[in-house]
């Protein structure tokens, strides 16, 4: 990609990241979805322009995970639609992340701290669920805590420094919007579940180049 078009992406990304999150109206719902999705839209493009020539199947399968997460973005209105598609990018980023694991002691151990954030924040989530009366949310809620949490290991797995930063952005901002909805409010959590998750998704676009 030429030098220009790499620093006009990326600013063209925050600016409409900026946009909705402090400026895009609230109604109609179609609009303020479609500012929602627009940079994810380039998002997606941005990725695609890092792509080498010798691409392999992770930088297939993190546009395609992308992909998922602009439907999640759209669909996200319809919990468990929006939350389905999340799930399935997630997948995606995870087989992705799988091609290119190197184990070491030192990121296996990396499992281990995962796995205290996802007792320390499900545990109190899932109970906030099932004292709602929301019965039927908690297993697909308790499977995407495990599937984003194995997406952020496989992450910390490849050494991609991008790719570690932009899943553990993810897992932030998720824990942000879950406990927001389900246990309790949390201050300016709009702003910091939609600017860490564009920070999230950028990272993980961006990681293409270094699986080259």
């Amino acid at each position: 990609m030429p030098n220009t078009r790499r620093h006009w992406v990326p600013a063209a990304i925050v600016l409409t990241a900026v946009f909705y999150i402090g400026f895009a109206p609230g109604d109609p719902l179609w609009l303020s979805l479609a500012f929602k999705v627009l940079p994810m839209v380039l998002i997606i493009g941005y990725a695609i322009t890092l792509l080498p020539a010798g691409r392999d199947r992770v930088h297939t399968f993190i546009v395609i995970g992308l992909g998922f997460c602009a439907i999640g973005d759209v669909t996200l209105h319809w919990f468990l639609v929006g939350l389905t598609a999340f799930l399935l990018g997630h997948i995606w980023y995870l087989a992705g992340f799988l091609t290119r694991a190197r184990v070491t002691s030192a990121r296996v151990a990396s499992a281990l701290p995962l796995a205290g954030v996802g007792v320390a924040i499900g545990m109190p989530l899932l109970s906030a669920i099932q004292g709602a009366g929301d019965t039927h949310l908690l297993l697909p809620v308790a499977g995407y805590i495990v599937v984003i949490l194995a997406m952020a290991w496989a992450a910390l797995l490849t050494g991609n420094r991008w790719a570690i930063v932009g899943s553990l952005l993810f897992v932030t901002s998720d824990a942000i919007l879950s406990w927001n909805m389900f246990v309790a409010d949390v201050t300016y959590s709009g702003l910091l579940i939609m600017a860490t998750y564009y920070s999230a998704q950028f990272c993980i676009a961006r990681s293409v180049v270094d699986f080259d």
